[in-house]
């Protein structure tokens, strides 16, 4: 079974930044890592959850929400199973439970969710 623990969230000012991490593991020799678009959601209280960014399996291509379109970088290291979003810039309007997804397409289609960690921009 995969499982997604993200870490790095946290209390920053407005104009900061955080680096959120998602560990991934559970993965066997036909069902690994790379397999895997990995992206971030968000979800602020009241709204609906949002697409932050994904990333495709090889890194190749990545694609970022309107919203966060130039202050957000996803990454991913194949080798550690590993998936980063870097943020800048942050506004409050940020604010929200970020959480990590892994999806695979295809005959062997799954997704599974991280239990998110919370960013709170505020001064």
């Amino acid at each position: 079974q995969v499982q997604l623990v993200e870490s790095g969230g946290g209390l920053v000012q407005p104009g900061g930044s955080l680096r959120l991490s998602c560990a991934a593991s559970g993965f066997t020799f036909s069902n690994t890592f790379s397999n895997y678009r990995m992206s971030w959601y968000r979800q602020a209280p009241g709204r609906e959850r949002e697409l932050v960014a994904f990333i495709t399996n090889a890194g190749g291509t990545t694609n970022y929400g309107d919203s966060v379109k130039g202050r957000f970088t996803i990454s991913r290291d194949n080798a550690k199973n590993t998936v980063c979003l870097q943020m800048n810039n942050l506004k409050p309007e940020d604010t929200a439970v970020y959480s990590c997804n892994a999806n695979r397409m295809g005959i062997l289609r799954s997704s599974y969710w991280g239990q998110g960690t919370q960013v709170t921009v505020s001064s």
